[in-house]
């Protein structure tokens, strides 16, 4: 066992007064040691922290005493140090940013849960449509093979994504995944009140997809992006395929770094060869532009 984990956890649950509730809980994680970031809205909690084992348990234990969260399922993966640099805990109106004109609420209206071993096999059916919950950008170091790339930068672009490219598809089974379940969670219920039929989603997202010892991530490939400093982790057990490309000269590459040009700091899939090359930047320009100054 490694000294260190990483927890990534969500509820949609009622919180009264989110505001103080992230007060609160901020000094709760600051005295605690907990790195990582946590939001909070009145719909509920969705966050990743890391720390040490004795730190996670203790967080988990004091967040499963409260009713509001008795039944949060926290997924766990070793580490050997934190994942983040500091903790920050932040009131948001939504847990992730949707922005509909009529919210969805997830314990009202979602899509039918399937297990990953359910997950794997209603993927090999001819009769399924797969949609990556995710944005373009972590789509394209790695997804679920013959799944549908979102043309989307951010969640909020979905409802007219999908109203502009899948609305001919409202009878065919719709099976939607994402990286811990949380985006799916609201994805699929707007999907169905778009008037399609049948909707599904990957119970757990990717990450508990990874770690089902039947499945063994089995059909993903590439890795999975995350939001803390891993930026990617592995997810198929059995064969390692790289499906991401090298911004600057197209090979195969399943690494992203950020432009070494501040004002611009994209994050591209980048070779080592190329990281050399270009020294950190994105594009001649950025490179340019710090020659210039």
């Amino acid at each position: 066992m490694k000294p260190y984990r990483i927890l990534l956890y969500y509820k949609y649950v009622h919180i009264d007064d989110p505001v103080r509730f992230a007060e609160e809980h901020l000094q709760f994680c600051k005295e605690l040691g907990v790195k990582g970031r946590i939001l909070v809205a009145e719909e509920g909690i969705n966050g990743t922290i890391s720390g040490t084992v004795e730190q996670t348990d203790t967080y988990m234990e004091t967040l499963h005493n409260d009713p509001r969260f008795a039944d949060m399922i926290f997924k766990i993966d070793e580490a050997d140090d934190h994942a983040f640099k500091r903790i920050s805990v932040r009131p948001r109106k939504e847990l992730v940013t949707f922005r509909l004109e009529e919210d969805i609420d997830p314990n009202q209206l979602t899509g039918k849960y399937l297990k990953p071993k359910e997950f794997f096999e209603m993927m090999q059916r001819d009769d399924v449509l797969i949609l990556d919950g995710r944005n373009d950008y972590e789509y394209d170091i790695g997804h679920f093979r013959n799944a549908i790339r979102p043309g989307v930068r951010s969640f909020r672009e979905f409802p007219e994504w999908i109203r502009q490219n899948l609305s001919q598809y409202k009878d065919k089974k719709i099976l939607t995944y994402c990286t811990g379940g949380i985006r799916c969670e609201k994805l699929s219920g707007f999907l169905l009140k778009e008037g399609f039929k049948e909707v599904y989603q990957l119970e757990g997202g990717i990450v508990t997809y990874g770690k089902d010892p039947e499945v063994k991530g089995q059909l993903f490939d590439g890795k999975c992006y995350v939001f803390d400093e891993r930026i990617s982790i592995p997810i198929n057990q059995v064969e390692d395929v790289i499906v991401g490309k090298c911004h600057h000269c197209g090979k195969p590459e399943d690494r992203y770094i950020n432009c070494a040009y501040d004002p611009c700091h994209l994050q591209h899939i980048c070779c080592p060869e190329c990281e050399e090359k270009f020294q950190g930047f994105c594009s001649e320009e950025c490179m340019a532009q710090v020659v210039k100054s």
